[in-house]
């Protein structure tokens, strides 16, 4: 994980909060996350209170990240009944901090990140549904990211450059799965919206309920058990090729997951075959990325060892 340029903990958020929302600073205040590009804090009175979260760049890199969240998160808000994180108060550059934030709605929930393939499968028919809602032709001063929505070819040869590492299994079958990849036709239609980094970490599903003599323990959310509950951190939001956003096909489910999600999309969309096979281009680039990158995070190597699996077992 890269080093912060900037230390954010507990005080120095709940001084930004004095001075800016003078409104929320006396709630209670945690660190949740702290990952390569921003540090998440939970906001709130917890359950049966009102909670939300704070975004804050703990680089450089990440201010403009969270600057298109803040004004774009509210045109994907607006095009799906999947809950997003669209941002309810902005927090401004001040003396205590030198870049924006947000103060973003809390969902309950948990990643589907670590959990078994098979308990994912609720996710594939709302997940396609929500790509449907999102992938509208985007504007053309929508954002372009340098490393997601691109043709595939763009991530040549930093793609072979992973697999020379050695932290790729079977570099000569997924090499020549590549080659056969990336040799797929361009996306040839309007630039559309895209999540840009849509893996199991930034998908929530309802959390399983404790039962009690068969008895749900909370109202209202055993009907929901593994379904979809949020799509979170669009910090990768960006425009382009749809295939970007499809990869998680391989990424968060098994085969039967994969079957019904494919299924899906294809009877709103109509997704077509190059598409898809695009998709298993990006799918093994973001894995081998992850083979490479995640030394300090075994969830997310876990993670690419379970997406080139999935694409062997097909190819």
């Amino acid at each position: 994980m890269p080093a912060a340029e900037v230390m954010v903990d507990v005080p120095l958020v709940r001084s930004l909060l004095h001075e800016q929302h003078p409104d929320l600073a006396t709630l209670p205040l945690e660190r949740i996350s702290n990952g390569w590009d921003n540090a998440i804090f939970r906001l709130g009175e917890g359950p049966g209170g009102s909670s939300y979260t704070v975004r804050l760049p703990r680089r450089r890199i990440a201010v403009q990240l969270l600057l298109n969240e803040q004004r774009w998160l509210p045109v994907y808000a607006a095009a799906t009944s999947v809950p997003v994180p669209a941002p309810l108060r902005l927090g401004r550059p001040s003396a205590l901090f030198p870049w924006p934030w947000s103060v973003n709605p809390w969902f309950d929930g948990v990643t589907a990140l670590g959990r078994d393939p098979a308990r994912r499968a609720g996710l594939a028919v709302p997940l396609a549904r929500f790509l449907a809602d999102i992938h509208r032709p985007a504007p053309g001063d929508a954002p372009r990211n340098p490393v997601r929505g691109l043709p595939l070819a763009s991530r040549d040869q930093a793609f072979r450059a992973r697999l020379e590492s050695g932290a790729v299994p079977q570099p000569r079958r997924l090499l020549s799965l590549w080659e056969e990849l990336v040799a797929v036709p361009n996306w040839q239609g309007p630039a559309l919206w895209l999540h840009g980094d849509l893996h199991p970490g930034n998908i929530l599903q309802y959390d399983d309920v404790l039962l009690h003599d068969g008895v749900p323990q909370r109202d209202g959310i055993r009907q929901h058990n593994g379904e979809l509950a949020a799509v979170i951190d669009f910090g990768d939001l960006t425009r382009g090729d749809p295939a970007t956003d499809l990869a998680t096909a391989w990424m968060t489910f098994d085969a039967d997951g994969r079957r019904a999600f494919r299924a899906e999309l294809d009877r709103l969309t109509g997704t077509d075959a190059d598409t898809w096979q695009r998709a298993r281009g990006w799918a093994l680039n973001i894995a081998s990325a992850m083979l490479l990158h995640s030394d300090d995070s075994p969830p997310l190597f876990e993670l690419g060892r379970h997406t080139v699996a999935q694409l062997l077992a097909e190819a």
